[in-house]
């Protein structure tokens, strides 16, 4: 019997996992920052639509929120090892807040707009890198997996509330409140963080210089790692869909508030994927589960092609999601397979695969939009994700293998 395949013993809950002080700090404010960030990206979209009234150029501003990870994923990630964690996260907070704050200038040039995504992604790296390496110290075993089920499911019912609010909230007090609005949640997170949580540092540090290649060999040289970041990245052909949202919602004749439905629709599903997986599913048979759920995210984005209504749209959007709950526990088995002195850095490396195929995929996605629609667009990246993700569920399958 492999390790995977022991059954479960720990009946952990998830008011188990929030009693704890430190973990409820790290809870609130990545929520307060998720609902912010969903706001902010309706309002990108809704503002680069409206002035250039393109899905090319709409889907590469999303793309740049993804793009900027090839290079602050292997080098900005390691700060997280060498740096205190929690004051890592404190202070790229505070510096995404002043980014957000510049992008709320009214007037703003596009090439400067997107400078300033590029530079808030940049910061981004770290701060999960910190997040991701500091939580097993604040919990472990399954309540560390649980811990990861509540992140997980906190991040996709921001998106929810924030897309889902964002539409309205922008057609309401504009773009440049909006952005004003986001600034603000990351203040907030950064004091919660202040005072919720205890300092941490790496322990058994490496030697600075070997860190970014020690990272990429523990990658590297492990299997199931390998299979893990390749599961990760099949999400690359369903986040084409948050890419396309405002020119798909346009084509289906909707305005600001269909956009945030549409940018919803994924995150909704995977909110009660995990909280199904997570309750109703023990770890050993999660961990069988990865691949064919990997293979049935990208399904229904296929139906896309048969061009559905936008309720039709969205039902399939969150059947997508729902099956996307394999995710957290993919990104759980990585983090604690990874030991301390380098798991920011590895996390770093892994979170750099993921978002530089993300935004890969969307603007690939975006430029065949120009041509086809974004409903063909959409049916073509599901239909390519398919078959990607039944070669990724085959590794893993070997790779679980004794």
């Amino acid at each position: 019997m492999t390790e995977d395949d022991r059954p479960h013993t720990d009946g952990a809950r998830f008011r188990d996992v929030l009693a704890d002080a430190q973990f409820r700090a790290l809870w609130l404010a990545q929520l307060l920052s998720v609902l912010g960030d969903q706001v902010a990206r309706v309002a990108l979209a809704v503002l680069v639509f409206t002035e250039t009234a393109s899905a090319g150029l709409t889907a590469l501003t999303y793309a740049l929120t993804f793009l900027p990870d090839l290079v602050a994923g292997p080098l900005l990630s390691g700060i997280a090892d060498r740096a205190p964690r929690r004051a890592t996260m404190v202070v790229t907070d505070l510096l995404r807040a002043g980014l957000l704050a510049l992008m709320a200038v009214p007037g703003m040039p596009f090439w400067a707009l997107c400078l300033l995504v590029v530079a808030g992604q940049l910061l981004a790296a770290p701060f999960a890198a910190a997040r991701a390496a500091i939580l097993p110290h604040v919990l472990h075993g399954e309540r560390y997996v649980v811990a990861s089920a509540i992140s997980g499911t906190t991040y996709q019912s921001g998106q929810v509330l924030g897309f889902a609010l964002g539409g309205p909230l922008v057609a309401v007090v504009g773009v440049p409140t909006a952005l004003l609005a986001d600034a603000a949640t990351f203040v907030v997170s950064a004091l919660i963080l202040q005072y919720g949580v205890v300092e941490q540092r790496a322990t058994g540090a490496a030697h600075e210089h070997a860190r970014l290649r020690s990272g990429a060999r523990i990658v590297a040289g492990d299997r199931r790692l390998r299979a893990l970041v390749a599961l990760a990245c099949v999400s690359a052909f369903v986040v084409t869909i948050e890419g396309l949202a405002a020119p798909y919602a346009a084509a289906l004749g909707g305005g600001p508030v269909a956009v945030g439905l549409l940018l919803a629709a994924n995150p909704l599903g995977a909110a009660l994927g995990i909280v199904l997986l997570t309750r109703l599913v023990p770890p050993h048979v999660r961990n069988r589960l990865l691949g064919p759920l990997a293979v049935a995210s990208c399904v229904p984005l296929v139906a896309s092609a048969l061009d559905p209504p936008l309720a039709g749209v969205l039902a399939l959007w969150v059947l997508s999601g729902l099956f996307c709950a394999y995710q957290v526990p993919a990104n759980a088995a990585f983090v604690a397979a990874v030991p301390d002195a380098h798991r920011g850095q590895a996390f770093g490396l892994a979170v750099t695969a993921l978002r530089v195929t993300q935004g890969l995929g969307v603007l690939l996605a975006g430029l065949l939009a120009e041509i086809t629609g974004p409903a063909p667009a959409v049916a073509a990246a599901g239909a390519v994700g398919v078959l990607v993700a039944f070669a990724c569920a085959v590794a893993w399958s070997r790779a679980r293998a004794p």
